[in-house]
């Protein structure tokens, strides 16, 4: 799958709820898994409008990866989301939502699979409580912590149609102004050669 980019439609539109877990939904949550992992920059996070499908699902993987990184996890305090989901990562959830937030907020540095080159420093609340369906019809509903929190803002704010440029300081989005016209260029191209196919 294409992951898009700046200047795409789907990407500033609110997405719809899935109505059903059909096959059809499934098959879209493995293909949208492969193309994180597997992109020239694997994220740790995608929601559909990202590969153009104004759907309310995302795939995240927020799981540590290296052993210092697995080292520094078991010495840190796990949030109950971290501990459930983490052994089922990589994972969709369908219809996510955000009940409520930590009014403790942390600053830290941002990118995007469809912003790529643009970075920027993003506040977010701490820990947030997320209500989600898994694919097995499961709902969840579980408070979450660290890097699964900052991936589940992230990630549905996109199903909003909000980019994380859009909460960045206005200096780093000036900064990144350039970057942003060249990709809805790319991305316009790319549209007006599909329609010509």
């Amino acid at each position: 799958m294409r992951v898009v980019c700046n200047g795409n439609p789907a990407l500033r539109v609110k997405s719809l709820p899935v109505m059903s877990i059909t096959d059809e939904i499934r098959e879209l949550a493995r293909r949208m898994i492969v193309t994180m992992k597997e992109n020239e920059l694997p994220g740790v996070g995608l929601a559909a409008p990202q590969v153009g499908i104004n759907k309310r699902m995302i795939v995240i993987d927020t799981r540590p990866t290296g052993r210092k990184e697995k080292r520094s996890e078991k010495k840190k305090q796990l949030s109950p989301g971290e501990m459930l989901l983490n052994p089922l990562m990589p994972l969709a959830l369908v219809n996510p939502e955000i009940l409520s937030t930590s009014a403790e907020t942390e600053t830290c540095g941002e990118g995007c699979l469809s912003l790529p080159g643009v970075e920027g420093d993003v506040t977010r609340p701490a820990r947030v409580l997320l209500r989600a369906m898994l694919l097995d019809g499961k709902e969840v509903m579980v408070e979450c912590g660290g890097l699964l929190a900052r991936c589940l803002q992230h990630e549905i704010d996109h199903l909003d149609g909000i980019l994380f440029y859009d909460r960045i300081p206005k200096e780093q989005q000036e900064a990144a102004n350039d970057i942003m016209a060249e990709l809805a260029a790319e991305e316009a191209m790319l549209a007006s050669a599909q329609r010509k196919v």
